[in-house]
């Protein structure tokens, strides 16, 4: 397709995608175009993120070389082509810029303090070389600064926040970019060599086993599949044996999917309450976003509610192995850590479950499960990740209040009764009827699977006083 050439802001344009892989709804890529005479793509295989990934089959690594495949192939339709690239993006990305003459690199912002310095060391470098910098919002529908209180001040309880951002969305809806792709005048290109996986010193993995979709043609066909469930959603979404979550988590995370085409779907079935129940989530997600903005302590290891840094906990390693096989004795605990060891995902109610479990039954710091689930889960996002575990340890803001202790067994009985999960993830389990399943140990002795490590009913106590000594020792200095 032809394009007429009009007078706009730049010749050529570099766009860098991050965790916005995709080309349809993309605000940079759409900004781009509207103010560039032709335009590129490029995504760069940062080492300072990948040195830091133990394993060398991660399925994150390998779920975005595939992603970026399928953006190829269609860039390919429009006689273009990306950049895929590796290294250090402060020095990739103004060389890029350099060598293809574009005078303007165009991304979509990152929160995280890595993120934002390296944003900043790139437009610096491009300034050096006379080049200009765009950033616009694009993972959220509200950035931490759009959301704040009557006094100007940021939200650290949810409920308020929710129903500002709610107010906000319903009157503004969500922003999606409507363009076309034949719109747009792509740089016409072609790369002879492309970067594989081994060139970057990585390996396939496992995901083609669990049907996550990697091409733009089969996310949307997830979308519509889940839309078909979206009514029912606040019913289902708390049993992990039945299919009532959305799985576009991964998709989230990297923006394989915009969140402003998903908020849409919510908006457009309002009245249902599955889509109130899963715009909900997607406002939490917002929330964390700020949280980490605002509260930027957050990022540098420490608990939302600073006193709580001094909670003394046993830390027993023996105890934090066997969480992390699912060996613990207790099943449900157990098959939703091997759900994780095994797929990269843990269902929602599930990855609470396990982090009251390790924080208040185990005794163990919030920390060391954090990072375990940093290494192990595909749809890995640091503001939720560690909102959920600052949440579930009774540490963060609006958290689970601290004597509110999930009790494993009941979880169990609740939210997996059939015991239908536990045995798909606890095959020694399986000839357990459901009345049986969830406490094995009471009136048998299972082969092959471990006694309970610990004693609720002993640690619950020892939970409290753990948390009441810091209260205490607060109480007294003020």
């Amino acid at each position: 397709m032809s394009h007429t050439i009009v007078n706009k802001s730049f010749s050529k344009s570099l766009v860098w995608l991050r965790r916005d892989l995709r080309l349809h709804d993309n605000t940079a890529l759409h900004e781009a175009a509207s103010q560039s005479n032709s335009t590129s793509i490029c995504f760069v295989f940062d080492t300072n993120i990948l040195s830091k990934l133990k394993n060398k089959n991660d399925q994150r690594v390998d779920f975005i070389y595939q992603i970026l495949q399928d953006i190829k192939q269609t860039l390919k339709k429009y006689g273009s082509d990306i950049w895929i690239l590796f290294g250090d993006p402060v020095h990739e990305i103004p060389k890029l810029a350099e060598s293809i003459n574009a005078e303007a690199v165009f991304v979509n912002r990152d929160y995280e303090k890595y993120g934002v310095n390296r944003d900043h060391d790139v437009q610096n470098k491009l300034s050096g070389l006379n080049k200009t910098f765009h950033s616009f919002k694009d993972q959220v529908l509200f950035e931490a600064d759009e959301i704040v209180t009557k006094n100007n001040t940021h939200y650290s309880v949810f409920s308020p926040y929710r129903n500002n951002h709610l107010e906000k969305l319903l009157t503004s809806g969500s922003g999606e970019n409507l363009y076309q792709l034949d719109d747009i005048n792509f740089e016409k290109f072609t790369i002879e060599k492309t970067l594989t996986l081994d060139d970057i010193g990585f390996d396939s993995s496992n995901i083609s086993s669990f049907q996550i979709a990697t091409t733009h043609q089969d996310i949307q066909k997830q979308i519509n599949e889940f839309k078909g469930r979206l009514e029912d959603y606040d019913q289902t979404r708390n049993f992990p044996a039945i299919k009532g979550v959305s799985y576009l988590s991964v998709h989230n995370r990297f923006g394989t999917i915009s969140i402003r085409e998903i908020a849409n779907i919510c908006l457009q079935n309002y009245s249902t309450p599955g889509s109130k129940s899963w715009l909900n989530e997607l406002i939490w997600r917002d929330f964390y976003f700020q949280i980490i903005v605002n509260f930027s302590h957050v990022q540098d290891g420490h608990s939302f509610k600073q006193q709580y840094d001094n909670l003394q906990y046993e830390n027993n390693e023996s105890f934090f192995e066997s969480w992390k096989q699912g060996m613990t004795g207790f099943p449900i605990v157990d098959a939703a850590m091997r759900q994780l060891n095994t797929t990269g995902y843990m269902h929602n109610r599930l990855r609470m479950i396990v982090a009251s479990f390790l924080t208040k039954d185990l005794l163990i710091d919030w920390r060391w499960g954090e990072e375990y689930f940093k290494e192990k889960l595909i749809d890995y996002d640091f503001s939720a990740n560690n909102g959920g575990w600052q949440w579930a340890a009774s540490v963060g803001c609006d958290a689970q209040p601290w004597f509110r202790i999930f009790n494993p067994l009941l979880q169990s009985q609740k939210f997996d009764s059939d015991g239908k999960f536990i045995k798909k993830y606890v095959p020694e389990l399986s000839e357990f009827d459901k009345k049986n399943i969830h406490e094995p140990h009471a009136k048998f002795t299972p082969k092959d699977y471990p006694k309970p490590i610990i004693d609720h009913a002993t640690q619950r106590p020892k939970a409290l006083k753990m948390f009441e000594h810091v209260n205490n020792v607060v109480k007294k200095q003020h």
